[in-house]
């Protein structure tokens, strides 16, 4: 019985992940959900109440498919990660409706900040490691710069959502880096550090 409640779940949350990346929260409906999943309106309820309850669980569990490249933790880390999480963004959908809710949460009333603090949070402990490392100028704050990163990759990945369906996403990411890492790190540092070339096509 667990184990279905568990499947049961876990179906909703994939329905409803892409019923508000097609059409957002707004216009996205209990009924178009429960279509989706093939399941009752009873199950809807029993799991998550309401149609809020259900895009609370995607946006806190947004992360929940992301498998983060191997590497050491550090400047190079990072980079690799914001790459991935670009790459990601064009075919994960749960991760994908998840940030579409966190950026347009206001239209429900939501208020769920705390998923760009863990964000943050992932940000910031790679930064503490370049900090242990000696790759970080002396003037940079690991916290401020951890969440200056993901208000600049909230914005980048809109402006690509707009311009080319995020098609242009890890290109934009690689630019955004190219800017931001003369304030993080020295010109030695930055010298050995790769950042990703810009793809043509999404997938490409």
């Amino acid at each position: 019985m667990q184990q279905r409640a568990v499947r049961t779940r876990e179906a909703l949350l994939r329905a409803a992940a892409e019923v508000f990346d097609d059409v957002g929260y707004t216009r996205a409906s209990i009924t178009r959900i429960i279509d989706r999943a093939g399941l009752t309106a009873g199950a809807v309820y029993f799991h998550f109440k309401s149609k809020e309850g259900l895009a609370r669980a995607v946006i806190h569990e947004q992360a929940k498919d992301l498998q983060f490249p191997q590497g050491e933790p550090g400047l190079q880390h990072l980079i690799d990660m914001t790459d991935y999480l670009a790459v990601e963004m064009q075919q994960n959908t749960l991760l994908r409706a998840g940030v579409r809710l966190a950026v347009e949460q206001n239209e429900a009333d939501l208020q769920e900040y705390a998923i760009y603090e863990w964000w943050a949070e992932q940000f910031h402990e790679e930064l503490l490691a370049a900090r242990r490392k000696g790759q970080l100028l002396p003037t940079a704050d690991e916290a401020v710069f951890a969440s200056l990163l993901v208000a600049a990759y909230t914005g980048t990945q809109i402006m690509s959502q707009l311009s080319t369906n995020r098609a242009d996403l890890p290109g934009r990411i690689s630019d955004m880096w190219r800017c931001l890492l003369p304030a993080l790190a020295p010109a030695e540092v930055i010298a050995g550090i790769t950042i990703p070339e810009a793809r043509a096509e999404a997938g490409a």
